[in-house]
């Protein structure tokens, strides 16, 4: 999915160091995507404290909604998209000659290395009923300039959750490595992207890598995490709603989740990313020059991008760059 919202640059105004165990709940915010789009989207990451979770650089939910949805192609640098559906069907098109229908259960995984763009249209040309998780993380240097790819995975290993009370839970690695299963798609960071189920009326025990650095995403039902060390506030757990991320910070082996009525979550974490990086637009860099180099690409229709294929001129536009130059995003958590 492309940025329409927010071409700026936010930026920390000191780092911090990612040392230890946290509980931060932070608050999606509402991004409006207007015109023919109309659709709602909470952006969960990045936030101004942290611009990262382990590679991960940017969770959008768009949905529950019923909607037309028309991204035309556009184009992405520095980075991987992770596209993870809960409701409805979208068409997926690209400049390495992909063509496919992205449906739930089934892992979509874009690779841009130094270049590549895509289109997404919800099937059919009236309304639908759209609920999806879009996710990017950021490549690494050894990955960054190499060639665009493609990958479709339909059948996604899972985990169990060994339960303290009631039932256990099921994980579905969705990518990387969680506990001693990892799923088959291309990574090229220590990582994780799974999503939870907690059944009704128990409460499971999460394995975690403690050596990364974790989150957790409501997506339904309702969700109570124990965390230990406890808040600042002294509490020592923490409810979760489909609005709101749970950070999790690092040296945690494992994290607790109870559920009353059953929940969904999903997980995203990694070892703390090699850079601090410049994300604009759609793009992933480490300076200024290099966005404005892939920004000056996109705009001459060169082949750096491509051509998506079933498109004719079709395209998103880059948007102005800001009066000032890009700096990297520092965390402060």
């Amino acid at each position: 999915m492309t940025r329409l919202d927010d071409a700026g640059e936010v930026v920390a105004e000191s780092a911090a160091e990612c040392d230890g165990p946290r509980a931060v709940v932070m608050t999606s915010r509402e991004v409006p995507l207007g015109g023919v789009r109309a659709m709602a989207v909470f952006r969960a990451l990045p936030q101004r404290e942290l611009p990262l979770v382990g590679a991960w650089c940017f969770l959008d939910r768009f949905g529950p909604q019923r909607t037309r949805m028309r991204v035309e192609p556009h184009p992405h640098i520095g980075l991987q998209t992770v596209t993870w559906p809960f409701v409805g069907e979208v068409r997926h098109r690209d400049t390495v000659g992909s063509d496919v229908m992205v449906r739930r259960g089934a892992l979509n995984l874009m690779t841009s290395g130094a270049g590549i763009a895509h289109s997404e249209y919800s099937h059919g040309d009236d309304a639908v009923d759209l609920d999806a998780l879009q996710l990017w993380v950021a490549l690494p240097e050894s990955r960054r300039h190499g060639a665009p790819a493609f990958e479709r995975h339909e059948d996604l290993p899972t985990l169990p959750l060994a339960a303290e009370t009631g039932d256990d839970g099921e994980a579905t690695v969705v990518l990387g490595r969680l506990g001693d299963v990892a799923s088959p798609a291309s990574v090229y960071t220590p990582i994780v992207g799974a999503e939870l189920h907690i059944p009704a009326g128990a409460t499971v025990r999460i394995p975690l890598e403690a050596a990364w650095e974790h989150a957790l995403i409501a997506v339904d039902g309702d969700a109570s995490v124990h965390v230990s060390p406890a808040r600042i506030d002294g509490a020592d757990t923490v409810a979760l709603d489909d609005k709101r991320m749970l950070y999790l910070g690092t040296r945690r082996d494992h994290v607790r989740v109870a559920s009353a009525a059953g929940a969904r979550l999903f997980l995203i974490g990694g070892a703390p990313f090699e850079d601090e990086i410049v994300m604009w637009w759609n793009f992933v860099g480490r300076s200024h020059d290099e966005i404005v180099e892939a920004r000056d690409a996109w705009e001459a229709h060169g082949e750096r991008f491509g051509e998506v294929v079933g498109h004719g001129d079709e395209r998103i536009p880059a948007p102005p760059l800001p009066k000032v130059r890009l700096t990297r995003r520092r965390r402060r958590l």
